[in-house]
């Protein structure tokens, strides 16, 4: 029971050694991300028109 304790001690004593994000630092973070995603997936979706579109010529 001792080491349950120790771990929530020094779990605690760490997370006040953390340096949190501001909220508008995560709110960027987050729209490059959602950016990012939207544009891969787009350059994805295209790729693989392309190649059905291939496939029909070729086939």
């Amino acid at each position: 029971m001792n080491k349950v304790l120790l771990f929530f001690k020094e779990s605690y004593a760490e997370l006040k050694k953390v340096v949190w994000p501001s909220r508008q630092e995560v709110v960027s973070s987050t729209w490059i991300v959602i950016i990012s995603t939207l544009i891969f997936a787009g350059v994805l979706g295209l790729v693989d028109f392309l190649l059905i579109l291939l496939m029909d010529v070729i086939f």
